[in-house]
């Protein structure tokens, strides 16, 4: 007959527990023991089973081109500054698996690729795999040597705390003002504010601080229109309109319009967010005021040698004064907030009286004045530069130049870019940025 011995203890000869039953719990070794399985020896799972890893996850990052991976472990793949190419172990058996993890979300600009190692990889030898999607994960199990290396899954899992930065860079710029008919002053430009790249603002000021936007909070856009031509006598340029960004939770940015050019009363141009031009018709008329940090001043009327006329002043621009040099139009500023130089917020021209000299508008935008001996009409500040418009001519046409509408920009990390706007801006990519560049007003909400 055979014997049973029951007991509910067994120990080492030091006293320590090696098995131990309480209840329907059976506990081997104490807590910090290592249990060994002896080499050829099968653990079978009749039940269910807690506790038990079958990947060990590797505690270093792997950031390297190259992994050379084993079965049963998972490894964490970053891709921020390379590719990485995986190559499997050389012989698998049915059940092995290995498991990758994009930890850094970089995979889709720095891909991921499987060196099958001359195994299949779902019934195939080449090509080698690619995993590209950001955030992926990719579980793979051997089947065997049909087919070979099988993805459990591979799927990826959404940023579900995604870091918003909201940093902003702008250029506001308002639109132009117009020159004054029949040898009046020119138009000054559009007031120009600037935060990008440590690029000047208008009128000799620095760049301005970046906005920082809140998400979910909508950014009211205002393009400010050019003053509209003048056609009729006496009559003054008229201001530019101001551009603006505003929101609830940020200090409006204003840019102010151009100032109009001078004719009759008052002779002097009008200030703005830079002057507009002084009338002719007399010396030293002078021209209107620029806005601190953001255009300069218009330029004086102008007796030139030998000239028997009087020449109206140039507008200023957001880089230079009017009448650089004797009466054209003050050049504006170049940025590169849309990921190439563009100049803009330059004064329109002024009339040169008594001879065929078209004088130029600034750099940037500003129109031309009209000619008096012929006679030929003023040109308008160029749309959306914030441009001057060039001074009427003494003879008809004696009409003045318009001024050019102005423009907001915005520059945004592409990651903060929610897409969502009115007004129909034109959206461009620079770099690690998209570029929104409002033409016309609208609003944009992160």
């Amino acid at each position: 007959m055979s014997s049973i011995i029951k007991v509910n203890t067994v120990q080492d000869t030091d006293g320590n527990n090696i098995i131990n039953e309480n209840a329907n719990t059976i506990t081997i070794g104490a807590s910090g023991d290592t249990i060994s399985i002896p080499s050829g020896a099968t653990l079978a799972n009749n039940g269910t089973a807690t506790g038990f890893a079958s990947i060990a996850w590797q505690s270093s990052i792997v950031t390297a081109a190259t992994l050379t991976a084993e079965a049963g472990k998972g490894y964490w793949i970053d891709t921020t500054s390379n590719a990485c190419t995986i190559t499997l172990p050389g012989s698998a058996s049915v059940g092995d698996q290995i498991i990758f993890t994009d930890y850094a979300r970089n995979w889709a600009t720095n891909a991921v690729t499987i060196n099958q190692n001359s195994l299949k990889f779902q019934g195939f030898t080449s090509p080698n795999p690619v995993y590209n999607t950001n955030g992926q994960s990719v579980d793979i199990v051997y089947s065997g040597a049909t087919k070979g290396w099988i993805p459990n899954s591979d799927d990826d899992v959404t940023n579900e705390t995604p870091q918003f930065d909201g940093t902003t860079s702008f250029l506001v710029v308002a639109g132009g003002g117009s020159g004054g008919y029949d040898q009046g002053g020119a138009g000054g430009a559009g007031g120009y504010r600037s935060s990008y790249n440590s690029e000047a603002s208008g009128g000799g000021g620095s760049a301005e601080s970046a906005l920082t936007l809140t998400q979910g909070t909508t950014y009211t856009i205002t393009v400010g229109a050019g003053g509209a031509a003048v056609t009729s006598t006496p009559s003054i340029g008229l201001n530019g309109v101001d551009s603006s960004i505003s929101g609830s939770d940020i200090t409006d940015i204003t840019s102010v319009g151009g100032g109009g050019g001078g004719q009759g009363s008052p002779n002097a141009g009008l200030a703005g967010g830079s002057g507009g031009g002084g009338s002719g018709g007399g010396a030293g008329n002078p021209g209107g005021a620029g806005t601190a940090n953001q255009g300069f001043a218009g330029g004086a009327s102008y007796i030139s040698p030998g000239n028997p006329g009087e020449d109206s002043g140039g507008g200023g621009g957001a880089g230079q004064a009017g009448n650089n040099p004797v009466v054209s139009g003050g050049d504006g500023v170049a940025s590169t907030i849309t990921g190439s130089s563009v100049t803009r917020g330059g004064g329109g021209g002024g009339n040169d009286y008594g001879n065929n000299n078209s004088r130029a508008g600034g750099a940037g935008g500003g129109g031309a004045g009209g000619t008096t001996t012929p006679g030929n009409a003023a040109s308008p500040g160029t749309a959306n530069t914030g441009g001057g418009g060039g001074a009427g001519s003494g003879n008809p046409p004696s009409d003045s130049g318009a001024g050019g509408s102005g423009v907001v920009i915005l520059r945004v990390l592409t990651a903060d870019y929610s897409g969502t706007t009115t007004g129909s801006p034109t959206v461009t990519t620079d770099g690690t940025d998209t570029i929104l560049t409002f033409n016309a007003s609208g609003s944009y909400t992160p």
